[in-house]
């Protein structure tokens, strides 16, 4: 098993970065794939951008592409999602995610999640 918690969320401008944190406790984290998620009131989670365990492949949802950056540290068992050009339709809970094996797109096929942290972009 793994524990995942996030930090980093926030209030920002429109224009404005954040960056995301996920820590994760439990097994070898270099054994997990992770994902970033966001929900927005309303609306279903959705997939934002995904890691290999060995953080040599990364995939982005076409929204934040260009954007977002998503990396790990395995030395230090955290996930990171660099958030630049911040809209307000990013606004959202945003959740670490992290299943065993091959990466995934879908938000079901992951197996841990963080309690999630707010961003809230104002314009």
């Amino acid at each position: 098993q793994v524990q995942l918690v996030e930090s980093g969320g926030g209030l920002v401008q429109t224009g404005g970065s954040l960056r995301l944190s996920c820590s994760a406790s439990g097994r070898a984290f270099s054994n997990y794939a992770m994902g970033w998620f966001r929900q927005a009131p309303g609306k279903e989670r959705e997939f934002m951008s995904i890691i290999t365990g060995d953080g040599g492949s990364t995939w982005y949802a076409d929204s934040v592409r260009g954007r977002f950056t998503i990396s790990r540290d395995n030395a230090k068992n955290t996930l990171y999602l660099q958030m630049n050009s911040l809209k307000p339709e990013d606004s959202a809970v945003y959740y670490c995610a992290a299943r065993e094996g091959g990466v995934r797109v879908g938000f079901h096929e992951y197996d841990y999640w963080g309690q999630g942290t707010q961003v809230t972009v104002s314009s």
